[in-house]
């Protein structure tokens, strides 16, 4: 039972009547001991009876299984299968897997553990998470906003698997054989001869994604054109799958985890037995594990590195604060974040050797000594002409492979896609809670379908790629470094990791706090600081420079989001202001009453536990410095829990 008071505050121009609750926090965090308020200005009007069921209304995961499993179809999904290979290519191969490897160690573990942490500890999103520092509400917004700009594209990515699902029950495949119209087509099922080509010869896999699938225009000078047909409903296709598997929230997202989480593992092991067995695949193999030891001092690469792995763990998108908050509080959320972040690194590995065993196997066929040729253009074209050439040279029953890879391709797809509209739904129904989830559902799906239809366009791959770029990374970087100043820098690292310590029962060790506290942020920061001063503009395919235009609607984008975060911190300082300004700038960015641990019991404990450590930091704590020498190397830890 909560007591609830009204504070009533007469001598300002304007009265003032606010919610304060029986400790004598404002819940905007007023503290009226500190105001001096009189207490014949403190009246009781009324006590809230607040039971757990009524504060614990939030839904939770059938078992913690479904949690991990979720976790699992989020994070390995397309950016393991075809963007983890693309950025290898792109960034000298093998020179790319040790920063990619360090980035994952010092950067992508510590943002995975930290944001489930955040989302079991508090049973929020990524927004109302931020009642740890309400000034810093804006960076959930950005996450959210990133979501949805990923999501905008992810879903149109799923329907071209869709599309090459329905057309691998052809015999023979129809990107196996050349069209009589293509010049210096190599068909992908077959060897050719290279001498009768007049020109440099093109796999009949590229010719048909770039002309028979996407149509492909030569640029978007003269506009993107109409939707294509097939395209759209594949696409339509697409997003009611998500829709029946969100429609009912984490009661029916959990159940389809297994399957999205599991069945991929099943054909990509296929695959990569297929492909490590073509003729030329050790030459692939070889130039993704030779490293070019002059690429790792590039700092763009240290930054291709960072962002793949914000990209593939599904980090600073808001997904992984939104699944741990349907936790159970004491579920061991340390173990589950170490096996997905384990397995993500493990299953980008195993595609990266698959696809670049398959590059070794088309450069063969195309009589080229160095693989790096092989293949020109970037984008999603690694996953649509490399794994279909590989398919179609398949001796027997090619048909069966497709079939296998690209259902792998839609089901990894639509594993992500659920995590990032579920992002979404989350923070506009802990909003609006009397809208049910299944309206939502329907409302979310109906506008990424009616966004989605400009990349089923001829010139919707142009588009993607921009969208990829301006809103995918650059903006979840900033949000990354602006959530983990919110949290370790003003929350403060001692008390998230006396948070951990009563959830979990486990003391932070001294690599958690050293990441947290300076790696982690350190690293983005030079990071972002690079990507900022050097910007180049964007090239598709390494060639096609757009039209002015477009730079300008991708940086709106970008800057759109990233400009959420002061607008919100502005608001937050109007929100508290005072006659003082340091106070208010205290109260703007000081935790709220109202975070912690939901469950009553669960909560007074948890404020007993602080009050004491707080207590027992204070008789070992000399000064500001010492304080943070001991919060980083865990100098407080000898106290017992």
């Amino acid at each position: 039972m909560w007591t609830v008071y009204k504070l009533v505050i007469t001598e300002s121009q304007n009265d003032v009547s606010k919610d304060v609750d029986k400790e004598g926090q404002w819940n905007e965090g007023f503290d009226a001991s500190t105001e001096n308020v009189p207490k014949k200005d403190i009246e009781l009007v009324g006590v809230a009876e607040k039971s757990e069921e009524n504060i614990l209304n939030r839904p939770k995961w059938d078992n913690q299984l479904e949690f991990l499993m979720s976790c699992i179809s989020t994070s390995v999904g397309l950016g393991n299968v075809w963007r983890f290979p693309f950025v290898t290519y792109q960034n000298g191969g093998g020179a790319f897997l040790i920063p990619y490897i360090l980035v994952l160690l010092l950067i992508g573990k510590a943002m995975y553990y930290l944001e489930t942490v955040l989302g079991q500890f508090s049973s929020s999103n990524c927004v109302k998470v931020w009642a740890l520092s309400p000034a810093m509400k804006g960076t959930g917004y950005t996450q959210a906003l990133g979501a949805g700009y990923v999501l905008s594209y992810y879903v149109s990515i799923i329907a071209l698997c869709l599309y090459y699902l329905a057309m691998s029950f052809q015999s023979p495949l129809p990107w196996a054989i050349c069209k009589s119209e293509w010049d210096n087509c190599v068909p992908s099922g077959e060897s050719a001869n290279m001498s009768s080509m007049q020109g440099d010869p093109v796999s009949s896999a590229e010719l048909y994604f770039t002309r028979t699938v996407l149509r492909q225009s030569n640029g978007i000078d003269d506009g993107i054109g109409v939707p294509l047909w097939d395209l759209t409903l594949c696409l339509l296709a697409s997003w009611i799958i998500i829709f029946f598997i969100v429609a009912r929230g984490v009661k029916s997202s959990g159940k389809a985890a297994y399957f999205l989480a599991l069945f991929p593992y099943v054909v990509l092991f296929i695959l990569l037995i297929r492909a490590v067995t073509l003729p030329g695949a050790g030459n692939g193999i070889l130039f993704l594990i030779t490293p070019e030891w002059g690429k790792i001092l590039e700092i763009r690469v240290w930054y291709a590195a960072v962002t793949q792995v914000f990209f593939s763990l599904s980090v600073c998108s808001g997904a992984l604060i939104m699944f741990s908050s349907y936790n159970d509080f004491k579920q061991n959320v340390y173990r589950d974040s170490m096996i997905v972040t384990t397995l993500d690194t493990f299953t980008s590995l195993i595609s990266g050797i698959t696809i670049f065993g398959v590059l070794g196997n088309l450069a063969y066929e195309l009589n080229y000594d160095d693989v790096s040729m092989v293949i020109g253009s970037g984008g999603t074209s690694l996953a649509f002409i490399s794994y279909p050439d590989a398919i179609a040279k398949s001796p027997a029953v090619p048909q069966l492979f497709a079939v296998l890879f690209f259902l792998m391709m839609a089901v990894l797809g639509v594993g992500s896609g659920v995590a990032l509209l579920s992002t979404i739904n989350t923070v506009l129904l802990d909003a609006f809670p009397r809208i049910p989830t299944v309206y939502m559902s329907a409302m979310g799906c109906t506008v990424g379908f009616l966004i989605g239809l400009v990349y089923v366009t001829p010139g919707g791959q142009y588009i993607l790629e921009l969208v990829d770029y301006y809103g995918g990374t650059f903006m979840r970087l900033f949000a990354a470094i602006v959530e983990t100043i919110g949290v370790i820098w003003i929350y403060g690292l001692e008390n998230l990791c006396l948070d951990i310590e009563f959830m979990l029962g486990l003391k932070t060790s001294f690599y958690w706090r050293i990441c947290w506290g300076i790696i982690t942020p350190f690293m983005m920061i030079a990071v972002f600081y690079y990507a900022l001063v050097n910007t180049e503009a964007l090239m598709f395919g390494g060639t096609y420079q757009y039209p002015r235009e477009a730079y300008i609607a991708g940086s709106a984008l970008q800057y759109t989001g990233m400009a959420l975060i002061p607008i919100f911190i502005i608001h937050a300082l109007w929100k508290y202001r005072s006659n003082n300004f340091v106070e208010t700038v205290k109260r703007a960015f000081s935790k709220k009453p109202t975070y912690g641990p939901r469950m009553p019991k669960l909560r007074e404990e948890w404020k007993q536990f602080r009050r004491d450590a707080k207590y027992e930091r204070e008789l070992q704590r000399k000064n500001w410095f010492h304080h943070i020498a001991l919060s980083l190397f865990g100098g407080y830890r000898s106290r017992n829990p």
